[in-house]
């Protein structure tokens, strides 16, 4: 008998009869191995209603949430219902659109209330970029009511705690992110500018028109 044809016929049939085997096993392992549901952090949306349209943002509630608190002050209370959108940073570098949007109370003393406490993006985990909210702010803790929506990434905006300065080392506040309506943003953005209007740095970054905030409010979720 030719030794080598046996030896082949009995490995064909030892692979037949354990491939099955092996076929049957993995839906028993893959039942042990069920997938691990990740719950998305808690957020809440609200509505900046515009003269140029709406935009919605998904504000984080969980992941920040004395900033995001803070912005729901402001909007359960009205503070922001009547004020505008007034400044468009256009960076030079990068695809444009590219910069930010900035809007608010302007420090107006008969809407603010008092500045809230820092949240670096170092330990909320979230980022400045395209759509985020972000807090305007003087030196850490005195963010009021004014804030910036991003455009495109602009993470050098993040905390850097590794920066020789100590403003950047605590960075700027995200607390939220457009959903819908970056198209309102973007055409706020694009409106012209007063190259007079702004001091300092900011000059010719204010809006010739700025654009009123009718009213920010949440929104209503059906039961």
């Amino acid at each position: 008998m030719d030794v080598e044809r046996v030896r082949r016929i009995f490995s064909s049939m030892t692979l037949r009869m354990l491939l099955p085997l092996a076929l049957l096993a993995t839906p028993l392992a893959a039942q042990d191995e069920a997938p691990v549901e990740i719950e998305e952090p808690e957020t809440t949306l609200v509505v900046i209603e515009t003269t140029m349209g709406d935009i919605t943002v998904a504000l984080e509630t969980e992941r920040a949430p004395i900033t995001a608190a803070n912005f729901l002050r402001y909007a359960d209370e009205d503070r922001f219902d009547g004020t505008i959108f007034y400044r468009a940073m256009h960076l030079d570098w990068g695809e444009p659109p590219n910069g930010l949007l900035q809007g608010g109370t302007q420090n107006n003393p008969d809407r603010i209330v008092d500045g809230i406490a820092h949240e670096p993006t170092s330990e909320t985990g979230l980022s400045h970029t395209n759509g985020a909210l972000s807090m305007a702010r003087l030196d850490p803790g005195t963010a009021t009511g004014d804030f910036s929506i991003m455009i495109k990434d602009q993470t050098g905006l993040d905390a850097q705690p590794d920066s020789d300065d100590p403003n950047m080392q605590l960075g700027y506040a995200v607390f939220g992110y457009v959903v819908d309506g970056m198209d309102v943003v973007l055409a706020i953005h694009a409106s012209p500018r007063d190259p007079e209007l702004g001091e300092g740095w900011m000059k010719g970054q204010m809006l010739a028109d700025p654009v009123e905030i009718v009213d920010v409010r949440r929104v209503e979720t059906v039961q």
